[in-house]
This record gives C-alpha cells, sequence and structure tokens, in this order.
C-alpha cells in the first residue's frame, strides 16, 4: 500500500506560552515545595558525615558510651525524618504528574482527533498521548530529584572548604570533570536518541496505518512487503539506539569510576593530612563521606540523561501540537434533534474540479424512517452521508 507523507506542523511565530507551558506553570507551586523540601534533604545527608566526625573526634578520644549511645540515638531519628522527607518529595511528584495530566489529557485528546480531522486521516497518531506520559514519567522518576538536589552542591563544596583546602580543591575540580562528562553524555547521545525517537514513531504510525486495511493486506497478500519495510525501520531504530546507549553507557561508567576512585584518593589524602596534623582524625572519614555526597546528584544526572532527553524531545513534540491546534471553543448545548431532515437542490464541490460532487440534490426524511443510499462508485453517496 502507498505509504501517505507524513507532515510535521511548522511551529508558529506566535509567542505567547502554549497550553503545556500553562499547565506547567499551574504546577509551579508544587515544584517550589519540592525545592523546599530537597533543602532539608540535603541538609539531613550531612548526618553521615557529622556522625562519624564525632564518633572519631570525641567518642573514641573520651571512651564516654553514653556519649556514642546519644549520638547514635539521634541519628537514626534523623535518617527517620530524612526517609519521611525523601517520601513527601515523591508523594509531591506523583501528584504533579497526576495533576498534569488532569489539565492536559482532554486538550491533547481533543487535538489529536482535530489533526486527524484536518489532515483526512492521514496525520492520525495517538503519539500525543505517549508523549504526555513520558513527560509524567520523567516527573515521578528520580532523574527529576537529581536536578533538584544539584543546587545544593555548594553546601558540601563550601564544607569541605571549612575542613580543609586541598579538600576543597579536590571537589571543584571533581565536580567540574563531572559537569564536564555531562555535558559529553548530551553532545554524544542528543542526535542519535532524536532520530530513533522520530524512526521509532514513523515505524508504529506505519503499523497502525496499515492495521486499519488489515483485510485488504491479507486479501492482497501484501504483509511480507510490508513487514520486510517495518523490520527495516525497527532496525535502524535499534541501531540507533544501540549507538546512543553504548556512548551513553561509557559515560556513565568513566563518571562512576571517578566517583569510587576520588573518594578513595580523598580518603589517602586525609590520612596524610592527619598525619602531618593538618586535620583531626574524624575530618579523614567526614571527607570521603562529603565528596561523595557532592558528586552523587552529578553522577544520577549522568545515569538519567537518556530520560532526559526523551522527556525533552515530547515535550517539543508536545508543544508544537499544542500550539498549532488551538482549544475548541466551547459549544451551546442544544436539545436533541427533532424533526425531518429536508435537503433542497444541495451542490456540493471541491476546488480544483470542474463539476460539482453532488448538483440538485432535493430529499425529505421522515423521522424514524431508515434510508439507504444506493449507486455507483464515486457517485457521492459518501459525501452526502456526512
Amino acid at each position: 500500500m502507498t505509504e501517505p507523507t507524513i507532515t510535521t506542523p511548522a511551529t508558529p511565530l506566535i509567542s505567547e506560552s502554549s497550553d503545556l507551558q500553562q499547565a506547567l506553570a499551574a504546577c509551579r507551586r508544587s515544584f517550589l515545595t519540592t525545592a523546599f523540601f530537597s533543602l532539608f534533604v540535603n541538609l539531613l545527608m550531612l548526618v553521615p558525615a557529622i556522625y562519624m566526625l564525632a564518633v572519631y573526634d570525641r567518642v573514641l578520644m573520651s571512651g564516654s558510651e553514653s556519649t556514642l549511645l546519644m549520638l547514635t540515638v539521634i541519628t537514626i531519628f534523623l535518617f527517620l525524618v530524612l526517609g519521611g522527607l525523601e517520601w513527601i518529595r515523591s508523594r509531591i511528584m506523583v501528584a504533579t504528574s497526576a495533576r498534569l495530566d488532569e489539565h492536559l489529557g482532554e486538550r491533547v485528546f481533543d487535538a489529536i482527533f482535530s489533526q486527524s480531522l484536518s489532515s483526512g486521516g492521514t496525520a492520525a497518531t495517538a503519539q500525543p498521548l505517549t508523549d504526555l506520559l513520558q513527560i509524567r514519567q520523567f516527573l515521578t522518576g528520580p532523574g527529576l530529584l537529581a536536578f533538584f538536589d544539584a543546587p545544593w552542591i555548594p553546601i558540601y563544596v563550601g564544607l569541605m572548604f571549612l575542613f580543609h583546602l586541598y579538600f576543597g580543591v579536590v571537589a571543584v575540580l571533581s565536580m567540574l570533570l563531572l559537569a564536564g562528562l555531562a555535558w559529553w553524555n548530551e553532545l554524544a547521545t542528543r542526535t542519535d536518541l532524536a532520530d530513533a525517537n522520530r524512526e521509532s514513531i514513523e515505524a508504529t504510525q506505519f503499523v497502525q496505518r496499515n492495521l486499519r486495511n488489515a483485510e485488504v493486506v491479507e486479501a492482497m497478500g501484501m504483509l511480507p512487503r510490508l513487514r520486510a519495510r517495518w523490520s527495516a525501520r525497527q532496525m535502524q531504530v535499534l541501531a540507533l539506539q544501540s549507538r546512543a546507549s553504548t556512548k551513553a553507557g561509557l559515560i556513565h561508567a568513566l563518571s562512576r569510576t571517578y566517583r569510587l576512585t576520588i573518594q578513595s584518593l580523598v580518603l589517602g589524602l586525609g590520612a596524610y593530612l592527619a598525619i602531618q596534623k593538618a586535620i583531626s582524625p574524624g575530618l579523614v572519614i567526614s571527607g570521603s563521606i562529603l565528596l561523595g555526597r557532592a558528586l552523587a546528584p552529578l553522577d544520577q544526572m549522568i545515569a538519567g540523561w537518556r530520560g532526559f532527553l526523551g522527556a525533552r524531545e515530547a515535550y517539543g513534540r508536545l508543544d508544537t501540537l499544542l500550539r498549532t491546534i488551538p482549544e475548541r471553543a466551547a459549544r451551546m448545548s442544544l436539545p436533541p434533534l427533532r424533526g425531518q431532515v429536508t435537503l433542497e437542490d444541495l451542490v456540493i464541490a471541491v476546488p480544483g474540479r470542474n463539476e460539482p460532487i453532488l448538483n440538485g440534490v432535493t430529499l425529505a426524511i421522515q423521522p424514524g424512517t431508515t434510508v439507504a443510499l444506493i449507486g455507483p462508485s464515486a457517485a457521492g453517496k459518501s459525501t452526502l452521508a456526512r
């Protein structure tokens, strides 16, 4: 079967905020609340480092078991608070995802049908609903929380400088290196993932279009050819995804390897500084813990970068659709239609054709009457019914 040409609507020149942007703006309070809780989550992430510092510098020096017990009880309590705040953050983002669907679900549904009607069915696709789902999944995933944790990295770096200048320098250099890896990940995978998503969407639409003509495909023996065309596209998708995943996997492996290595090296640096009497023994362990916590958000962002790129692509497609297809105007509710249907000298013509499709049709249909349209092919039966 001849495959219809897929056209992507051009982005209008209007700079006004789209329905998607307005829906996200309506969720702004939830994002601010999540950022507020993220501050306390990251402050409580300091508890392990402070606990180790107190144990090494106070408990071991004094030999006080009561002090150790009290520190342990307080630490456990703070960890429980931390777990509760993490759960609250997660629940807020789940509620935000549901609220976004409430704002946009019906709007996207209507836009899909409007797009199908305006294109004569050639652009019929449910991909925008999938795009909305992908954005919602990103909102509830761990990748977004890493972006909320990243702004609080300076807290850990500042404490590293308070511990010792060398600790702070190592933390800054490590952050710059991981930020460079994240940027490399963006450059290395962006094009391949965008091409893979586009090919995957077109392959899915190809299948959906031909499923509507399954009987014709089977009767004419076209299934092997259609399968071959779909398989060629699917292989292209797999090749692009594999190439992007290989690059992303390499960069993530480098990031994780460096983070584990530098944490161990900081232990060695701390031991050297402790031998030189530049820091206390407790800062040896605490410095390594703080460095690991400072680098964790960047490492998580690199690991979840593919999900971020997918959500960004989905956002772009959905935003273009909602900008191109305006929201349907509210219609007045009318009572159920009653009475007969009457046509008098009906004429229907289309551009580019000299002869009208229907000319001088006069018809009267009484209520409760069943009418059958009979005639040769291309006589205008479907046009009259519409």
